[in-house]
């Protein structure tokens, strides 16, 4: 094992993960940080996620904990993980683990006494970086380098990885997405891996499909990781029918006109279908947002027309997706024009029709409604009054 430089991170010195390292220091315990947090350190990157390994079992934390007055809750011990509750934060405790079989969804798991041992049953080099508390950095098996290059590299042999555990073909794309050299592209053996256990992807849950996609799609630039995806065949198999190629114009255009990456507008962009909201077991919310763009694209009055029919980001979605659909820029004052649409109250109601009832004073309202917004709005009540009734120009 060969020592690498230190990490300086504001989470290093946080009163929750220096009490956790403490307890298990003074147990004379091994707390090593690992993961996402350490990784991210090392690029200048926030974390999101403060997570330890140690060598010490899970009752044996769960007992320190006690002794300490500390919250603790059991939440993944098959597994050997504790979560350490201190001052509300919770931070989880892992034991160093190996793998004892697998089935391509789940593991079962034996504790290690050795930190090479557990980071050997990690799915990417860069993953398996640990750092102690004073931060000096632990690089079992070489990600350093790994990590500094943007080259996502499993750890061992590829196949042997994946098929621990299938869902790691997703997040090999999607970590290509977020800490990849676009320039360098992805590592070729790792790529054929994926390639070759495209039908494993049928036996994980639809919940951690979409969890991945959604966290590919909203990297800065998922262009590279999602065309590799699709000449790789995962992507016809996750999303059939999808296309990846609308995704570099939408993505030049967004960074453009300085709009903030959307997965749900990207995901549109490559024909989402209606299917792929269950396929991806979405929530209700994303999937009504979907449904909004698709009706905005469906109907081009233009965005300030969307804006007032279905939303302000189904009619700015749909104006992006067309204009990259184009090669075309977006409208002029598109934020302006979407924000007039959600101003907009029709002039006419209900009382401005006296002697028309039930469907037919309804479909004289749909009728004044769909002639005012096809004039951009700038049709008044008594103009809308008479388009309603039917009644020819001139009527009183």
């Amino acid at each position: 094992m060969s020592a690498a430089p230190r990490i300086d991170a504001p989470w290093l010195e946080a009163p929750g993960p220096r009490a956790v390292c403490a307890l298990l220091a003074g147990a004379g315990r091994q707390a090593l940080f690992v993961g996402g947090c350490v990784r991210n350190a090392l690029l200048g990157r926030p974390a999101s996620d403060i997570d330890i390994a140690t060598d010490a079992r899970p009752d044996e934390v769960l007992r320190l904990a006690a002794a300490a007055g500390m919250k603790a809750a059991p939440t993944g011990i098959a597994h050997g993980t504790v979560t350490l509750i201190h001052d509300g934060a919770p931070l989880e405790v892992t034991t160093f683990r190996r793998d004892v079989a697998t089935d391509g969804r789940r593991a079962v798991v034996a504790f290690a006494d050795d930190v090479a041992e557990d980071a050997a049953r990690r799915d990417f080099t860069m993953n398996a970086l640990y750092a102690r508390p004073d931060g000096a950095v632990l690089d079992p098996l070489g990600g350093l380098p790994d990590l500094r290059a943007g080259r996502v590299r499993f750890v061992g042999a590829p196949a042997a990885r994946i098929a621990e555990d299938y869902l790691r073909v997703l997040r090999f794309f999607r970590f290509h997405a977020w800490y990849g050299d676009p320039a360098a592209g992805l590592d070729p053996e790792g790529l054929a891996a994926c390639a070759a256990a495209v039908d494993g992807l049928g036996r994980l849950s639809r919940e951690r499909v979409g969890a991945e996609v959604v966290k590919l799609l909203a990297a800065p630039d998922p262009d590279p990781a999602v065309a590799a995806m699709a000449a790789s065949g995962v992507l016809a198999r996750v999303l059939p029918g999808a296309s990846a190629a609308p995704l570099a114009a939408l993505v030049r255009l967004e960074a453009a006109g300085g709009q903030a990456p959307s997965w749900r507008r990207r995901l549109m962009a490559m024909g989402c279908r209606p299917d792929w909201p269950g396929r991806l077991r979405l929530a209700r919310a994303a999937a009504r947002a979907l449904a909004a763009t698709a009706a905005a694209l469906a109907c081009d009055d233009g965005p300030a027309a969307a804006a007032y029919r279905f939303g302000a980001e189904a009619a700015r979605d749909a104006a992006l997706i067309r204009a990259a659909a184009r090669g075309a820029a977006p409208p002029a004052r598109l934020e302006a024009a979407i924000a007039r649409g959600l101003a907009a109250t029709p002039p006419l109601r209900a009382a401005d029709l006296p002697g028309l009832k039930g469907a037919a004073l309804g479909a004289a309202l749909r009728r004044a409604e769909a002639a005012w917004i096809a004039s951009d709005f700038a049709l008044g009540a008594a103009e809308l009054r008479t388009l309603a009734r039917g009644e020819p120009e001139g009527a009183p």
